[in-house]
């Protein structure tokens, strides 16, 4: 599959990911608001319900003393004769025969006198009686919300009416007054929550300044707002996870999609290496069964050693590819022994020299290690430096000479190994890339450095194992710089 390809339909179905996950984060907001607002209202009716009750009751009970009051002030009068007379004396009996029919125009008269009586003597009563409620209250509200207000039956008040009202939960409620003075709290109250706080004015036919305020606020306020999403939790994670699901299956597709590139380079680099030593031995054989040409000892030597050399070569690379294989299954073994570095580099820079000098260039070696002593494996670890000086007089500048310098220093846990170089460099965008296995540095023709890609990721797999580290530092146009870090030997005494 092509990557435009994959490109889009990873845009498109992570594009959808996130719609679908917007979506649900909308419908729980709005879901929340909407739960917010009943809430909101059901708390407002409540406490407008149960200002009303406090009211009411503060109505009732002055009615209910003022009229003890009356009812105390009739008991105590004293009557004159003549009223107690009128009361006790009963009206004398009409003869039935002075018993008079009216007729129906004198009814309708007596009617309509009779309504007109009724209506004015509710007005009458009416007027009486909001004269005396308000009266009532108007001496109530001289007395401080302290003694007007009964704290306990308030909080019962609240209580039954938000239960009505379909919420039960935990609440802590003060009454202060109208400008701010705080007259009471509950016993237990806390201030969590307290940015949600509900007010109501009680005893607003009072004067302002008469006047207090409740305040509500619900410590659990949010737990309840969105205990109504709670079954939305789920899908939103399930979202998530299928969209980092949907990302990584993306990624390892790519990284799959590079590794098969990488793949087919290596095929198509081990293909080429593999030919040239094939072709040249089977050019051998071809001169040594063909009777037309002349079987001189020199010449029979020189395609012996033909044969030999592409044969060495052809085994080397057939190990590399071996090598490599053998550290994926994890079945290398090492045998370890104490090395001088300082001496292992001397060895390894006089056998290069030759390859060296044949570019016109040299090989340089500043041997300042003190401590120097190395537990590791000697065929191995030579294969390292052997690969980097390899890899530095293969990637030199067309056509001119190479220079290499190779450094070791201490410091006070870890012993150095500099391999610098004069050649071409390496773009920033490659050096992450150079210590993976079957990656090469492309430079225009693919085959134009020989090698399969394993030579860096070989060295990298030592180093690790031997506990050591490496990095490259390059500037492209001006050379390469590979440094190898281990762990210095510490003398037992």
């Amino acid at each position: 599959m092509k990557q435009r390809t994959i490109w889009t339909i990873a845009v498109i179905m992570g594009l959808s990911f996130l719609a679908l996950l917007l979506l649900q984060l909308q419908y729980i907001r709005a879901m929340a608001e909407m739960k917010k607002e009943q809430f909101d209202e059901s708390v407002n009716r409540a406490l407008y319900q149960a200002s009303r009750n406090l009211e009411l009751n503060e109505t009732l009970r002055y009615l209910e003393k003022d009229l003890k009051e009356k009812s105390r002030e009739e008991n105590n009068r004293n009557y004159s004769p003549f009223e107690l007379k009128t009361i006790t004396t009963k009206p004398s009996k009409t003869p039935k025969a002075m018993i008079l029919r009216p007729d129906k125009n004198e009814i309708s008269e007596a009617s309509k006198s009779m309504q007109e009586l009724v209506r004015n003597r509710f007005v009458y009563q009416k007027a009486l009686l909001n004269e005396v409620v308000y009266s009532i209250l108007y001496s109530a509200s001289d007395k401080p919300l302290k003694e007007r207000i009964n704290f306990k039956m308030l909080d019962k008040d609240l209580n039954a009416e938000l239960v009505n009202n379909g919420i039960k939960i935990p609440y802590h409620f003060r009454v202060s007054t109208q400008d701010g003075r705080e007259v009471y709290r509950c016993p237990e109250y806390s201030e969590e929550g307290e940015e949600y706080t509900y007010s109501q004015v009680i005893f607003r036919n009072d004067p302002q300044s008469k006047m207090g305020v409740v305040k509500v606020h619900f410590p659990d306020i949010n737990s309840y707002i969105y205990s109504s999403v709670r079954f939305m939790i789920p899908s939103v994670i399930f979202t998530i996870v299928l969209l980092i699901t949907f990302i990584f299956t993306i990624f390892v597709i790519f990284r799959q999609k590079r590794y098969s590139e990488i793949k087919n380079d290596f095929i198509n680099n081990m293909t080429h290496e593999l030919k040239t030593p094939i072709a040249s031995i089977s050019l051998a054989s071809q001169m040594l069964n063909d009777d037309s040409v002349n079987k001189s000892p020199a010449m029979m030597k020189h395609l012996g050693t033909v044969i030999n050399d592409e044969t060495k070569r052809l085994r080397f690379l057939v190990e590399k590819v071996l090598q490599m294989s053998m550290f994926d299954r994890k079945k290398a073994v090492f045998k370890k022994k104490e090395l001088d570095l300082n001496e292992m580099v001397e060895n390894v820079a006089n056998s290069f020299t030759l390859r060296v000098e044949h570019t016109g260039g040299k090989i340089y070696t500043d041997i300042g290690a003190v401590d120097s002593a190395i537990y590791v494996d000697e065929v191995h670890f030579q294969n390292v430096i052997n690969n980097l000086l390899d890899n530095a007089v293969k990637y030199r500048k067309p056509d001119q000479p190479i220079d290499i310098y190779l450094t070791t220093w201490n410091d006070k846990d870890n012993l150095y190994l500099s391999v610098r170089d004069t050649g071409i460099g390496i773009k920033k965008d490659n050096l992450k890339k150079v210590f993976d296995k079957f990656y090469r540095v492309h430079t225009g023709n693919v085959h134009d450095v020989k090698g399969f890609g394993l030579g860096l990721a070989y060295v990298k797999n030592i180093v690790d194992l031997h506990n050591g580290e490496i990095k490259v530092d390059s500037e492209y146009g001006k050379g390469t710089t590979f440094t190898i870090k281990l762990p210095v030997i510490r003398e037992t005494s």
